[in-house]
């Protein structure tokens, strides 16, 4: 059976974990951890199979596939280490893996593992992933959160956006997803997944709104090419543990799982 561990024991990382233990995956946990040490254990505590709570280095080494749930800031460290090791993870924090996705994506081919980018809060990845075996055009992502969501974002607090004075859906900001990722990186790891699913960071285009009419997380993708025009609109549920993650997120990363370990994988 395979034997996943989990680096980062917050929302997603806890969400995770427990689907593996309630046996919604054929897989075992063979360890957590996180820098929260008291949080690890008492995430452990909660859990029935009760797996043991080891450091980064020692999670990897006890596992076949590692799930990184913790920070852009944190994450290439642990994909680097992983990949290393010659372990096969799964990135949750994708814009650490967008800024050296060259660099990874070589490493795991010399150690033949494999890197795992989950859907995540949006939909038609699979679609863009076949529109890019001919030729995609455009590719655009409309992300709109209630204001909290964005609150604290570095490109809120260094262009001094004042969201609670917002009374209607605002763009507050247009660009490159390679752009969003560092602006908003607790916000738009779907950015960095369409683009690399899809036509790149630079030329996948995205704006963000801040939207205080509304309690949900939407992303709407646009794409047009040889096959013609793609529409797609997903609304999402906040996490109820942090309004900053979508629900969508930690149930796709569990879907995944379940995929890898499948006898029958059906989708793109």
């Amino acid at each position: 059976m395979l034997r996943v561990g989990v680096i980062g024991c917050g929302t997603i990382g806890a969400e995770i974990c427990q689907a593996i233990d309630r046996g919604l995956v054929e897989a075992t946990l063979a360890g957590i951890s996180d820098i929260d040490a008291p949080r690890a254990h008492a995430l452990s505590q909660g859990l029935g199979t009760r797996p043991p709570v080891l450091s980064q280095g020692e999670v990897i080494g006890a596992s076949d596939l590692v799930v990184e749930a913790v920070s852009r800031a944190v994450a290439p460290s642990i994909i680097a280490e992983c990949l290393e090791r010659g372990r096969d993870i799964m990135v949750m924090s994708v814009g650490g893996l967008l800024e050296r996705a060259e660099e990874f994506v070589a490493l795991a081919r010399q150690q033949g593992r494999r890197i795992y980018v989950p859907t995540g809060a949006i939909a038609a990845l699979d679609a863009v992933k076949s529109a890019c075996v001919a030729s995609v055009s455009r590719v655009t992502l409309t992300t709109s959160k209630p204001p909290k969501g964005l609150d604290g974002a570095p490109y809120v607090v260094q262009n001094r956006i004042d969201l609670a004075a917002l009374q209607k859906p605002t763009v507050v900001f247009a660009g490159s997803a390679r752009e969003a990722v560092p602006a908003f990186p607790a916000n738009i790891n779907v950015a960095a997944a369409l683009s690399l699913a899809g036509i790149g960071p630079d030329r996948t285009q995205v704006r963000i709104v801040a939207d205080p009419t509304s309690d949900r997380n939407v992303h709407e993708i646009e794409a047009e090419g040889d096959f013609g025009r793609l529409t797609v609109r997903m609304e999402n549920v906040p996490s109820p543990h942090n309004p900053k993650t979508s629900y969508m997120a930690a149930l796709s990363a569990i879907a995944l799982l379940r995929r890898i370990t499948a006898p029958l994988v059906v989708g793109t």
